[in-house]
């Protein structure tokens, strides 16, 4: 049996050029890190003692005889181009809804890449597990994804990383004294809309948006040194990364109607209204999780005024995908 552990991630700054579409004409570029919230996959070789040749185990339950079968289609696309000749069993636990704006889609996958390899003896670095996953999903999927959920989810930690014309990932791990990476976190605040949404239909939207929206999305590329420079420098108040939050959010909002919804809106205005300096919406848009940035003090009346929601206390984390349990022979 084989389990690994896989992080969500929150995006700050530079979304959208992560996608081939744009990259590859201008490059890319994000600040991004991960979070003490995991995607679980369980995989082990199924005893051949049943109808069925493998058992998917999430929101719903398959028993299937061929992987052409199996609805999941990250599963499906994933056992194709990592066949085995066993039957499988493969169960998933997340921390955190589906569909939220956490990158889980490329958590599940990197996840699920990672548990296969390992249950067939190979090792996989953390660069293979997030081309592969970019692979899957890009080219034998056809979802409209950009890459870096995917890398995120594989290396782990808090990263600016770069997407160069060429088709390659470049991940630099982003270095702060601990006092100035725990004021950061120390402003942070995630909230659950209780909305979800396919995010490949948001991105969409976006894609067929980029021949027009040149100047935003070099706009967004641009913040990301913005945001380093801010991190960087002892002298600028950690609250100018709050008001950059605000900046980026409301430039996304331009790239697609389906970035925000009205209910978003509200509760985005809501924590601003609550003091609040700045924040998004995770993900591509539409629903999922708001990262709010406000001062510790004002905290709590921010929870107050967004106490219908859930909110997520969390920590980075620096792990990435990892394998927790290894018992290749099922002892």
């Amino acid at each position: 049996m084989i389990i690994t552990r896989t992080p969500f991630r929150i995006s700050f700054f530079g979304g959208g050029t992560d996608y081939p579409a744009w990259y590859r004409d201008h490059g890319g570029a994000v600040l991004a890190t991960t979070i003490d919230k995991y995607c679980y996959i369980t995989c082990r070789f199924l005893p051949p003692f049943f109808e069925h040749k493998h058992r998917i185990v999430y929101s719903r339950i398959e028993n299937v005889h061929t992987a052409a079968e199996i609805v999941h289609p990250a599963v499906r696309a994933v056992l194709t181009e990592i066949p085995t000749e066993r039957g499988l069993e493969i169960h998933h636990d997340g921390d955190l809804p589906a569909r939220s704006g956490l990158g889980s889609s490329s958590s599940f996958t990197v996840g699920l890449i990672h548990a296969l390899m390992a249950l067939k003896g190979r090792y996989a670095t953390k660069e293979h597990l997030a081309s592969e996953a970019i692979r899957i999903e890009q080219d034998v999927l056809k979802e409209h994804v950009g890459s870096q959920d995917q890398v995120s989810a594989a290396c782990g930690g808090f990263n600016i990383i770069e997407f160069t014309r060429d088709d390659r990932f470049i991940v630099n791990p982003m270095v702060l004294p601990r006092t100035r990476l725990e004021e950061l976190q120390g402003h942070l605040m995630l909230f659950f809309t209780g909305l979800s949404r396919l995010a490949s239909d948001v991105a969409k939207s976006k894609i067929d948006n980029f021949g027009k929206m040149e100047a935003e999305l070099t706009r967004m590329r641009g913040m990301v040194d913005e945001a380093i420079t801010i991190l960087h420098n002892p002298a600028s108040p950690i609250a100018d990364f709050g008001h950059l939050l605000a900046q980026a959010w409301e430039h996304k909002r331009t790239l697609s109607d389906k970035v925000s919804t009205p209910v978003v809106d509200e509760i985005y205005a809501a924590g601003m209204k609550a003091g609040a300096v700045g924040g998004k919406l995770l993900g591509a848009g539409g629903g999922g999780f708001l990262l709010l940035f406000a001062e510790p003090g004002i905290q709590p009346a921010v929870r107050e005024a967004l106490k219908h929601l859930v909110h997520v206390p969390f920590q980075f984390e620096n792990s990435g995908s990892r394998v927790v349990l290894y018992q290749p022979d099922g002892l």
